[in-house]
């Protein structure tokens, strides 16, 4: 068989360079890509007229965020920005007494991260609208974000893992969550051992972690772990159809350098795809296989009766060793260090993305199992079965463009396939392996997304490139320039640039679903009858104000336009306030903001029928306003009151006061 072209580390940068200089450049495009020029009619497709809505929900990654973006397509509309791994000052998240656990670890407070993957949950293989799942890359972590409150419903930390990059992606009916590393390090009984760097191949390893979200509460635990070589995963993808019961994960640095992997991680001229048999590990866990190791981590849950954080702390995990296990674990040669691990809407077809290859690869899953059948192996890797490239692939997309990095499908039997270097989409048939179309993106796309482009039942009419670079296409805003995203047309034989947009954070991978499947679950408010939160004050008559040692809760409730109680004293330096927070509003959309003065922390944003809690520690005697940061009225600024405090040795009772409605407290 043909060899693939090899392109160095010091090549590729040569390539990367040439590309980027020649993408900076009006008018200049890589040859023979489709004219893609935006016209009048373009501009149609994408407009929706006021008081329409878009067809699409595009859930984004917000990278260095740590966040998740939410846009309506096509319009490019910015609809929310969902709090998921950082703190969020508008809202209040990470900041309120019910959201800081949210981001309680192991390690600590960690209240960021670099977020990568969403990925919609499924039911038979399909989004069904119901949760968003995201990685945390730093800390490892994962979170399911509700998709009727469009909120963060649980997060958990994933031990034994370093780089939590190639996560998370789902079984068919969302029963794990799967998530590899992306760093191999020492873990289990090794993780606390001073263990020299150079030691790599001896000591260090990676895992894939299977988690569980419970389907009525979207609480998150981890079934099982299988430890494997020290590679690194870079993404993942679970298969369906044929290949339901199997995952794939592509893996680069089989080499197992730890250093200079520019270079050194580059000398192969193959990595892997890992094939992992999910439904024999589950087996195997269901039967009391393999062995709990240390692995201390946080599982953190949103209950929505009380509108608090509850956390459960685990010890350790359970592992599976495929050493032990025959059959768990196989790899099949890929062209060097693949990026995308795709599976095509049949499950037939596996689809690596070599990112220093001038190739695709289509791996077969019948050939896959009939080379396992036949032991049809060209030896191991650390004990792993490796299976003969010739036996296992479809075929080979030649000469496709420079730097693939991720492919999604239509549902006529198509592949869309991004390259980083040459910055284009191609456009090319799976069974066939022919190029049917490009087209040039500005500039440097990483990820695309397909609506449903990783699932059984692609809703295809679009693809969006996320690019890294931007260069002439916004605006000028200083030494950093926007994040942007483009949308293309795949309707009709030719891809077409519909639009430009530009995106918060760093996008890195994206996925659309119809709106018309998650309007139906929008939660509009939350009943104040079903608020079981300890501190809520169901009526205004039910407000208060109560003194514990040095704490002072104050049971708090809002409605426009006025807060009750709106004057407090007999606060005392020193103290800590708790203002425990009800919105009494029962109407959509109808939020109250709370802030005071000198306030360390953040303000809250409180929902109909919701109660958070704000601490607030006061640092000089005085009267201190309070007032409602969210627009609510037209009496928005009437909205207000005082906290007044007094020194430390004062006799100043404590006391709340409503004068509107005569409250005694």
């Amino acid at each position: 068989m043909k060899r693939p072209l090899i392109v160095t580390g010091t090549s590729l940068g040569v390539i990367a360079g040439a590309f980027l200089l020649m993408h900076s450049l009006p008018g200049c495009r890589p040859s023979g890509t489709t004219k893609s020029v935006v016209t009048g009619d373009a501009a149609s497709k994408v407009y929706v007229k006021p008081g329409t809505h878009d067809e699409f929900y595009n859930f984004v990654s917000g990278g260095f965020s740590g966040q998740l973006a939410v846009y309506g397509i096509p319009s490019g509309r910015l609809l929310r920005e969902i709090p998921v791994f950082s703190v969020d000052p508008e809202s209040g998240y990470g900041y309120s007494e019910e959201t800081k656990a949210m981001l309680t670890t192991s390690h600590g407070f960690i209240p960021w991260d670099d977020s990568h993957h969403p990925e919609l949950s499924q039911t038979d293989g399909v989004p069904d609208g119901k949760w968003c799942f995201i990685n945390g890359n730093n800390t490892p972590r994962i979170a399911l974000i509700d998709l009727g409150t469009f909120r963060t419903g649980s997060i958990i930390e994933i031990p034994n893992s370093a780089g939590n990059h190639s996560s998370p992606f789902t079984t068919g009916n969302s029963e794990y969550v799967v998530a590899g590393t992306r760093f191999s390090v020492p873990m289990g009984d090794d993780a606390s051992r001073d263990v020299p760097i150079k030691t790599y191949k001896e000591n260090f390893k990676g895992n894939v972690s299977f988690i569980h979200p419970e389907p009525e509460t979207g609480k998150m635990s981890i079934a099982f772990q299988i430890v494997t070589p020290g590679v690194n995963f870079d993404l993942s993808h679970a298969g369906k159809g044929p290949s339901e019961g199997w995952f794939f994960f592509s893996c680069y640095n089989t080499e197992q350098a730890y250093s200079l992997l520019e270079v050194n991680a580059s000398q192969r001229d193959k990595d892997f795809i890992m094939a992992v048999n999910w439904k024999l590990a589950e087996q195997l866990a269901k039967e009391g296989k393999g062995k709990r190791v240390p692995g201390k981590h946080h599982s953190n849950w949103w209950n929505h009766k009380t509108h608090s954080t509850e956390t459960t702390v685990y010890e350790d995990v359970l592992q599976l060793d495929p050493k032990d296990h025959p059959g768990l674990l196989y790899f099949m040669p890929c062209p060097k260090s693949p990026h995308g691990c795709d599976v095509d809407p049949t499950g037939k077809y596996i689809v690596g993305s070599g990112k220093l290859a001038a190739l695709i690869p289509v791996f077969s899953f019948e050939k896959m199992q009939k080379a396992i059948a036949a032991n049809d192996l060209e030896g191991d890797f650390a004990g792993i079965p490796v299976l003969k490239y010739e036996s296992v692939i479809h075929g080979e997309v030649k000469k496709p463009g420079l730097g693939p990095l991720h492919t999604e499908f239509d549902d006529n039997g198509n592949a869309y396939t991004s390259f980083f270097v040459s910055s284009e989409i191609v456009k090319w048939n799976v069974e066939k392996l022919e190029v049917l179309d490009r087209v040039p993106t500005y500039y440097s796309i990483g990820h695309l997304s397909v609506p449903g482009g990783d699932s059984k039942k692609p809703w295809g009419k679009y693809v969006i490139a996320y690019n890294k670079i931007t260069k002439d296409r916004y605006l000028p805003t200083g030494p950093e320039l926007t994040q942007s995203a483009q949308l293309y047309s795949i309707d009709g034989d030719k891809m077409e640039l519909l639009l430009d947009f530009p995106t918060t954070g760093e996008p890195h991978y994206a996925q659309s679903i119809p709106a018309d499947l998650v309007k139906p679950r929008e939660v509009k408010f939350f009943k104040i009858e079903e608020n079981e939160h300890p501190f809520v004050a169901k009526g205004e008559k039910e407000t208060k104000i109560e003194r514990r040692g040095k704490e002072v809760h104050v049971w708090m409730t809002t409605i426009r336009s006025h807060f009750a109680p709106d004057n407090i004293e007999g606060v005392k330096l020193g103290d800590e306030v708790y203002f425990h927070i009800t919105n009494l509003e029962q109407d959509w959309d109808v939020p109250h903001g709370f802030a005071i003065k000198g306030a360390a922390n953040a303000e809250l944003l409180l929902m109909p029928g919701e109660t958070q809690t704000l601490k607030w520690v006061p640092t000089r005697v005085g009267v201190t306003p309070m007032y409602c940061t969210d627009f609510c009225s037209a009496l928005h600024q009437e909205m207000q009151g005082y906290v007044r405090v007094s020194p430390a040795n004062s006799t100043v009772p404590l006391s709340a006061l409503t004068v509107s409605v005569d409250a005694e407290m």
